[in-house]
């Protein structure tokens, strides 16, 4: 046999080789290469497909699909305010004199609340109306020396105007003195004040809050998408964390024409009746308005519910298997969700296991317990078989 018979000899075992085997009688013969470890992985993940893809059925926990009678409303968070608030400042200098309040007592309008000292304004206010009594007599006087022609037209003219100048000076006097006592603009519950019995205060320095809080003002915000839906005289129920098992009564009266650009949400505000001024301006409100009366509505339980994005999903139990629905929800309330499309009264859905399942996969009901263990996402799965 020549070289070049035996290179080719050589190429061919090689190719053999590279093939997995060789031809004997009609059978091959495999051998073993660094490609049998690879071969052998494809087979056991082939193998592990066909088993999954066998179709053992996943344990799920499912709920059929609830009727009832659900008020429309809609629930947002908002807090307390007074229906008239306001921070008591002077507006002139002056030391106080006397505080006839009691902090925290009921006031009605118009009572005198703080009182600073009179006796520079009441000094002021004297002057101002002897000037006035001088100014009156010069001009009567000049009015009888220019019928006689003694005096001209312009003397008559400045004594008239002195006249109107000395009027204005003992009004301006009078509001002066009148500054000097700050009275409740309303009536209300007076706060706590600041400042005590002698001291000296400027113009619009703090002095003492006054709230009316009978009714009270709820201000809370809803997304825009609900703006259709709210309108004024829509009744709501108010209830707070610091007084638990109290709902309160209120009624919107006001919407706001802006829309926040930040949150593209709208305020809107209510009144709510303190008659034993159990509720404070400040407090933290929980609001449930009513947009419109009560009607059959579906509801699953919250737990069925499949977030994926902006949109809503739900598996439902069809022929044991499952099927993935695209629902849009509507108000929760109680661990309910209403559905507002995307399901039947007669459905059935999955509440627990949505993760270990997708469309078509097999289902076995498993009972439904009041509390689930940590690990029963593990414990659903069907026993590996040995």
């Amino acid at each position: 046999m020549n070289k070049i018979s035996l290179s080719i000899l050589g190429v061919l075992l090689v190719a053999i080789a590279a093939g997995g085997g060789f031809w004997v009688g009609g059978r091959q013969i495999a051998t073993p290469n660094a490609g049998s470890g690879a071969s052998a992985s494809a087979s056991a993940s082939t193998s592990a497909k066909g088993g999954a893809a066998s179709g053992q059925p996943v344990a799920v926990e499912v709920s059929k699909v609830a009727r009832i009678q659900l008020p429309q409303a809609i629930t947002a968070v908002g807090s307390l305010r007074s229906d008239e608030s306001v921070t008591l400042r002077p507006e002139v200098a002056g030391r106080i004199s006397a505080i006839t309040f009691q902090e925290g007592q009921r006031v009605s309008k118009g009572v005198p609340l703080v009182k600073l000292d009179p006796s520079i304004a009441d000094a002021e206010l004297q002057q101002a109306r002897a000037n006035l009594t001088l100014a009156k007599a010069k001009y009567t006087r000049a009015l009888d020396l220019q019928g006689k022609g003694f005096i001209s037209g312009q003397a008559k003219d400045e004594a008239e105007n002195n006249l109107k100048l000395a009027e204005a000076a003992l009004s301006l006097a009078q509001a002066k003195l009148a500054k000097t006592t700050i009275a409740a603009p309303f009536s209300g519950i007076i706060g706590l004040r600041v400042v005590s019995n002698g001291d000296y205060v400027k113009e619009g320095a703090d002095l003492v809050n006054l709230e009316a809080i009978d009714p009270l003002k709820v201000d809370f915000r809803v997304p825009e998408v609900y703006l259709s839906q709210v309108k004024v005289g829509q009744s709501l129920t108010v209830t707070l964390d610091a007084l638990p098992g109290k709902t309160y009564e209120g009624k919107v009266f006001a919407i706001n024409p802006l829309v926040d650009a930040a949150g593209r949400a709208v305020v809107i505000r209510a009144q709510v009746r303190n008659q034993d001024t159990s509720l404070r301006p400040g407090m933290f409100a929980r609001v449930r308005l009513i947009t419109r009366g009560t009607q059959d509505a579906l509801v699953v339980p919250e737990q069925a519910i499949v977030p994926q994005g902006d949109e809503q999903f739900v598996f439902r139990v069809i022929d044991g298997k499952a099927a993935r629905s695209k629902v849009t929800v509507g108000q929760r309330r109680d661990g309910k969700v209403e559905i507002v499309q995307g399901l039947a009264a007669t459905d059935t859905v999955v509440t627990a296991g949505q993760m270990k399942i997708r469309d078509g996969t097999a289902l076995a009901v498993a009972p439904s317990v009041g509390v689930r263990p940590a690990n029963a996402e593990n414990s659903a799965q069907p026993p590996a078989k040995s």
